[in-house]
Parts: structure tokens; C-alpha cells; sequence
């Protein structure tokens, strides 16, 4: 395994890149703006990225002419393959402890933390508490669910709204979203059910 500074024109992203991580570029390149270069990217033995396609993004939309990568000529061809896949979900188990995340962003005095892809309900909890209401003409029958997610699950749950988004054009409200993520729940509720 070797550390070195290398071209982003010389890096090659993976041609089968299975993320879809246009939603995190920005704050990726805020991230990098904010703080330095300091995660550096993965590639192999030919310069194709291993991980750090977002970190290659945002080096290129910030200007940057180079970037330091690790060379994993530590690893086989399966294990640089089940290792990108396995960099990308092990991010996905993690979970936020939201007391002590809001502890630490309240400690931040300088640093505004939206640019890094925080919501207004992590940064501000106290304003969804219990008081929390509807709007107007959403009350009645209605309820409003609020969810904290990271990009790559947001990134799904979009793509599962605009998949099913034809298919809900008969329930004759403007509920659009929401009636699209009620459909993608009845489909795997029934799937589940006949299994």
C-alpha cells in the first residue's frame, strides 16, 4: 500500500460505479474547502478509484490539480471489487446518536454545518418537538412524518417515488410524494405478505 499525490486528470473513475453520489458532491467539495483535502482516495494499481468518487468530484468542481490517493496493490482483483461495495454500505449501517449530535452542533460557533449536508431538523431539533404542527390544510385525516436520512438513503427513496410516480396518478390528490411513497410500501407489504 503506497500513499502519493497524484493528477485528477491521471484518476479513473470506476466504469461500473454501482453509487449514485451527485447529491453529495457539494458538501463534499464544502467539506474539502472547509477543512482541507484529507481523506485521501483509493485507486488501484491503474489509477481506476477504488472509493472516492465524491472526493473526486468535488476536487474537480473546486479546481484542484491534484489529490492524494492510496494505491491498493495490497488487494486481489474480488477483493478490490467486494471493497468498493463494502466502503459504500458500511456507511449506511451507522446511525446518529441525535442527543449527542445536537450537543456538538449547538458547540460550533463558527462553523456552519448545513454545508455539509445537515438538515434543519439535526441542526435545529427544538423546532420539531412535540408542539410541532400542520400546516393548515393538512390537518383532519393527515399526518406529516419527518425523517432524518443520510444521502444515499434519501438517493433511494427518491428513486423509488419516481418510479412508482406514474402509477399514482389516480388517488386525485396533490400529495404527490407521499402518496408515491405509499405505493412503493403497499407493493413490498404485499410481497411480503405473499411470501
Amino acid at each position: 500500500m503506497t500513499i502519493k499525490e497524484i493528477k485528477i486528470t491521471e484518476l479513473k473513475p470506476y466504469e461500473n460505479n454501482p453509487r449514485m453520489n451527485d447529491g453529495a458532491v457539494d458538501a463534499v467539495a464544502n467539506s474539502i474547502r472547509e477543512f482541507g483535502f484529507k481523506v485521501p482516495i483509493i485507486i488501484d494499481k491503474e489509477n481506476v478509484i477504488v472509493a472516492g468518487h465524491t472526493r473526486l468530484k468535488a476536487a474537480q468542481m473546486l479546481g484542484l490539480d491534484k489529490v492524494l490517493c492510496i494505491v491498493a496493490d495490497d488487494l486481489n482483483e474480488d477483493q478490490i471489487k467486494a471493497f468498493r461495495l463494502a466502503d459504500n454500505k458500511v456507511g449506511e449501517l451507522a446511525t446518529w446518536d441525535f442527543n449527542a449530535l445536537a450537543k456538538e452542533i449547538a458547540e460550533l460557533d463558527t462553523i456552519d454545518v448545513s454545508q455539509f449536508g445537515f438538515d434543519n431538523a439535526e441542526i435545529n431539533p427544538d423546532q420539531y418537538d412535540e408542539e410541532f404542527e400542520l400546516p393548515d390544510g393538512d390537518k383532519g385525516e393527515f399526518q406529516q412524518m419527518t425523517f432524518t436520512l443520510h444521502n444515499k438513503q434519501a438517493e433511494l427513496i427518491k428513486y423509488a417515488i419516481e418510479t412508482v410516480d406514474e402509477s399514482i396518478k389516480n388517488f386525485g390528490n396533490t400529495n404527490k410524494n407521499g402518496n408515491a411513497l405509499y405505493e412503493v410500501v403497499r407493493q413490498w407489504a404485499e410481497q411480503k405478505k405473499s411470501l
